[in-house]
């Protein structure tokens, strides 16, 4: 069994979903597959209205209430507010996940610490020397990681994931597969699950 799994370093519902992802995985023994991806270029791709546009209702409810409950329900630090640095660049930090995964490396550990950094110690995910910290805390060798995060195969493999996920209609992050089956948000990890074990009737897609 596998869990595809498409997010980005920066997500913070992808944080507040990573450690109940993990204990499914333990449970069910099913393999995650990360698929870090380029959000900002997910997002528009699917019609997704920017965030500059969005009411301040909308904001504060999925930015702000939304986040804080979920924290509060699985038990995970979290600061107030969005991350100083979230508007920064994210592509060294999902390519060093995406080498990380090709070295072998304990990618739970890794993804959460980069996540868990980013809301609730203010991390900026492209900060060299806070990337360096991140996989130091993790028991992790940063140097060869930060150098193969920029070689052309690892850019061609994030490019590649994230034109997957435009393609099977993925729209935020995190999102989950189970075979053809598409799950969005950490909130829906009851019914991945639950799909690990007996897929839902239908398909995705619906057309």
């Amino acid at each position: 069994m596998e869990i595809e799994y498409f997010f980005a370093s920066y997500s913070a519902f992808a944080y507040l979903g990573s450690s109940e992802l993990a204990a499914i995985a333990a449970r069910t023994g099913a393999k995650i597959i990360y698929k870090p991806v380029d959000l900002r270029a997910v997002m528009p791709a699917a019609g997704s209205q920017s965030f500059a546009e969005r009411s301040q209702f909308h904001k504060d409810y999925f930015f702000g209430r939304e986040i804080t409950r979920w924290a509060e329900h699985r038990g995970l630090p979290i600061m107030n507010g969005i991350p100083t640095h979230h508007g920064n660049d994210i592509t060294l930090s999902n390519c060093l996940l995406i080498a990380a995964d090709a070295a072998g490396c304990d990618m739970d550990r890794l993804n959460r610490e980069m996540m868990r950094a980013h809301w609730a110690d203010d991390a900026d995910l492209a900060s060299v020397k806070a990337l360096e910290t991140i996989c130091t805390a993790v028991d992790i060798n940063p140097a060869p990681l930060l150098d193969a995060a920029r070689t052309s195969s690892v850019l061609d493999t994030y490019k590649s994931y994230t034109e997957d996920a435009i393609s099977r209609g993925v729209f935020g992050s995190p999102t989950y597969f189970v075979g053809d089956d598409m799950f969005y948000g950490q909130d829906r990890l009851e019914l991945v699950e639950r799909a690990l074990h007996k897929p839902y009737k239908g398909k995705w897609p619906i057309r």
